[in-house]
């Protein structure tokens, strides 16, 4: 007997390339749902990253794993036509088109809604739904700028910094998912669906908790600290004589830890340093009288006398390291899939662990339009259908 999955039965057609609409279908098709993929014959604009083509690409795997590929033209009239139909035999439909373009096609939520009063209509965008910029267009990058995460991002008195990793498209991608769950769950109870809108720029501003709760109270525009805590000292990295290590000194019992494994009981009564309001205000002070000492000795040393005296602590790991530590291995936060054309590949594992209906990330990404005539097949299509539709150029 198959195992049971959290989203079983549910439907999804997913209109959206790139990653933000990608990853929250993904999740969605990690929890169980039948994710419909709906690429332009082109293909998803992934397919073609860094050098890639077509089937071959690891960036297009990555965010489309466990889902069913098809091919449809949406500039042609019978292209939208099928699409309508799917929606109707969906319970989620996901797209992250600029505002106004779903509704230039008349498939926007208001239009298939009338089609399917139950369908869960989610909208990824770089502004949202409304407001004076809903029209333009977002990319990352810039919703990091607008919502004041490149402002706190980096070294003091540096230049700003995007955060690493494209903390804004996956941040809305998690925040859409999140009100997707709750919009079934609200369905459940009421038989109606509902219009799901989030955004970029949103995701940047949702969360920056500490940043905006420090401005509010002080007035104070926050600035970059480069990996020091707003609200809690010492908590940073700090330089070893080898590289680097974290230390998350957050309240005063682990200050205190850290002071007598650095040989300084005397920083426990300093006044400077007693609370942590203290240390905050003296944070660059502080870190300068640790930093004297921690540089004494290798990152391992540092480890291994501050995790026997119980701070939390560790090294900076590159990517080639912190997927093969024994706890991301543990946790299977790498998995291996077999792709047609790739061979085995290894692709991120999920962070979300159930007991009774775990998630699987153990499926690859669709081939271009692999999974067309089936589609179409399930939503009522003849062969003969499906052949007019190809040889029109409305599916492929």
């Amino acid at each position: 007997m198959s195992q049971a999955t959290l989203l079983d039965g549910i439907v999804v057609l997913d209109a959206t390339q790139v990653m933000a609409g990608p990853y929250c279908a993904m999740l969605l098709a990690d929890m169980g749902a039948r994710v419909i993929k709906v690429e332009p014959p082109a293909g998803d604009s992934t397919r073609s990253m860094a050098g890639a083509r077509g089937n071959d690409s690891p960036a297009f795997n990555a965010v489309n794993r466990g889902k069913q590929g098809i091919v449809l033209d949406l500039t042609h009239e019978k292209g939208r036509a099928v699409f309508t139909r799917l929606a109707r035999l969906s319970d989620i439909l996901i797209e992250n088109f600029r505002p106004g373009v779903m509704a230039k096609f008349g498939l926007d939520y208001e239009s298939l809604r009338a089609e399917n009063p139950r369908l869960i209509y989610a909208s990824i965008s770089g502004h949202g739904q409304t407001g004076p910029w809903a029209s333009k267009g977002g990319f990352d990058l810039i919703a990091q700028g607008l919502s004041g995460l490149m402002s706190v991002t980096g070294p003091p008195a540096g230049e700003p910094v995007k955060v690493g990793v494209p903390i804004t498209d996956l941040g809305a991608a998690l925040f859409a998912a999140t009100g997707i769950l709750g919009a079934l769950h609200h369905r459940s109870k009421t038989g109606l669906g509902q219009h799901v809108d989030t955004s970029l720029v949103d995701a940047g501003l949702a969360l920056s908790v500490w940043e905006v709760a420090v401005y509010d109270a002080t007035g104070e525009v926050p600035g970059p600290l480069g990996t020091a805590h707003r609200l809690s000292a010492p908590y940073q990295a700090f330089r070893c004589a080898d590289g680097h290590i974290t230390i998350g000194a957050a309240n005063d019992r682990n200050f205190q830890k850290v002071a007598r494994v650095l040989g300084h009981h005397e920083w426990i009564t300093d006044a400077r340093f007693t609370a942590n309001t203290g240390r905050i205000r003296h944070r660059d002070e502080l870190a300068r009288l640790i930093e004297a000492e921690t540089t004494r000795q290798p990152v391992a040393h540092w480890i291994g006398e501050f995790e026997k005296a119980g701070v939390p602590c560790g090294p900076i790991l590159n990517y080639r390291d912190a997927l093969e530590t024994p706890q991301a291995t543990a946790r299977e936060m790498t998995v291996r899939v077999d792709h047609p054309t790739l061979g085995p590949l290894r692709t991120l594992g999920t962070p979300i662990k159930m007991s009774a209906a775990p998630l699987n990330p153990r499926r690859r990404g669709p081939m271009l339009g692999e999974h067309t005539d089936d589609i179409l097949a399930d939503a009522g299509y003849s062969q003969d259908e499906i052949e007019q539709l190809r040889y029109a150029g409305v599916v492929g």
